[in-house]
């Protein structure tokens, strides 16, 4: 039966978050056929995440014993993945019981892709939501097109944060990046310069705003530049080694 993995990175400060992030897993409208796992890796020692993911039985909770920043702990638990297709999922945000439908479906209609990127609304502190325009057009994402306007703009093309992507495919890549900020992205420009991807018209996730963000802190802005130094330079690497994913997917991979 076809399985799709979904990767949760988490603290026990966010430990409300994730009770919500699970009630929207569990109202995923699944094509036929498919199921879900849930892979909660808690970056720390055991503490309150391993009771709430007790109430999800789709749920596989493991904590690293130590705190080893948020990429670390997306790899830990890619390395548990059984799906051929992983998604993200932050411990703070919520899927739409579309999301997981929409990427299976675009993998299905489009066998050449290797990610798919979610749109997203914001949710803000009052509940109520706000839309933000995407930088690309919906539709399929040939190689280079979303790089390109990461060089162009020096910001992310889509959000990191509604990835789904091949399970193979980002193993290739090493997953996700031990970079001071941004690992998710510079995972993503190595996906994005050397294979299709989509981007459906729907919105699938929300982005929840709220106090305790990390990328709100002081602070976050500090190695900023390097990191996105680092994104370039895996662009400009990519090129000049003619780096590229031949042929379609294995059936199931």
């Amino acid at each position: 039966m076809p399985l799709i993995s979904v990767l949760t990175p988490v603290h026990a400060e966010r430990a409300e978050f994730l009770t919500e992030a699970g009630e929207s897993l569990a109202a995923q409208d699944l094509p036929a056929g498919w199921e879900l796992e849930w892979l909660i890796q808690e970056d720390g020692p055991e503490s309150t995440p391993a009771v709430v993911a007790k109430r999800f039985p789709f749920s596989r909770y493991q904590a690293n014993g130590e705190s080893l920043g948020v990429n670390i702990a997306r790899n830990v638990a890619l390395s548990r993945a059984d799906g051929s297709l992983v998604h993200v999922l932050d411990s703070d945000d919520l899927l739409l019981p579309n999301a997981l439908r929409t990427a299976i479906e675009a993998f299905a209609a489009h066998p050449r892709i290797h990610w798919v990127t979610g749109q997203a609304y914001d949710l803000l502190p009052d509940s109520s939501r706000r839309s933000f325009p995407a930088p690309l057009e919906p539709g399929l994402i040939e190689p280079g097109v979303m790089t390109q306007l990461v060089l162009d703009t020096g910001k992310p093309a889509a959000p990191c944060a509604g990835l789904t992507a091949r399970t193979d495919t980002v193993r290739a890549f090493g997953g996700w990046v031990a970079t001071a900020r941004g690992g998710d992205l510079a995972l993503v420009v190595a996906l994005a310069e050397t294979t299709a991807g989509f981007m459906p018209p729907e919105v699938t996730w929300l982005y929840r705003r709220h106090a305790g963000q990390i990328t709100g802190q002081d602070g976050w802005s500090r190695l900023q530049a390097e990191s996105m130094a680092l994104v370039r330079q895996r662009i400009a690497a990519l090129r000049r080694l003619g780096v590229s994913v031949a042929g379609e997917p294995a059936a199931g991979g």
